[in-house]
């Protein structure tokens, strides 16, 4: 792993714990999922498997230190494992297929992500004998803002750094 990469990791680690917090002051945090923008984004910028990394230890580490995303009910874990996964998928789409634009290995990325989400707290749910069905629509709706609004930022955001789309 190169230093550039670790200091890639390190801004866009500390912009995802930063957000939420901005967010939340205007109680626009969970419609607009301002952690996934930054972690997400750090995988176009970053190798995959430090993005991956990054991407799963902090929103254990917010939940840890701001109780955002909290423990219980098991959000924190459920967001590590969908960030990184999304952020190791947009890696390997990259590698696989390096020509595919920015705003398709978003796209799959997201799909794939909002729907291990949705899988992961149907599970949750299912444990803590809630209505499970419920809470997975749930997820999946309420996520619809932040998804648009990755979509237009990130690959914006790739193509205005000259960033090469892989």
């Amino acid at each position: 792993m190169r230093p550039r990469d670790l200091a890639t990791c390190g801004l866009f680690g500390a912009a995802a714990l930063l957000l939420p917090v901005l967010f939340h002051l205007f109680q626009i945090g969970r419609v607009f999922m301002p952690m996934y923008l930054p972690l997400v984004a750090l995988a176009f910028f970053a190798h995959p498997a430090a993005a991956a990394l990054t991407a799963f230890l902090v929103p254990l580490l917010s939940g840890f230190v701001t109780g955002m995303p909290p423990f219980m009910p098991p959000i924190a874990f459920v967001m590590s494992i969908e960030l990184a996964l999304m952020a190791a998928l947009i890696g390997a789409l990259g590698v696989v297929f390096p020509r595919l634009p920015a705003w398709v290995k978003l796209a799959v990325a997201l799909a794939v992500g909002r729907v291990v989400n949705a899988a992961l707290l149907y599970a949750a749910a299912r444990v803590f004998n809630l209505p499970a069905t419920f809470v997975a629509a749930i997820s999946l709706l309420s996520g619809w803002p932040g998804l648009i609004l990755m979509m237009l930022v990130i690959p914006a955001l790739v193509r205005i750094t000259g960033r090469r789309e892989t």
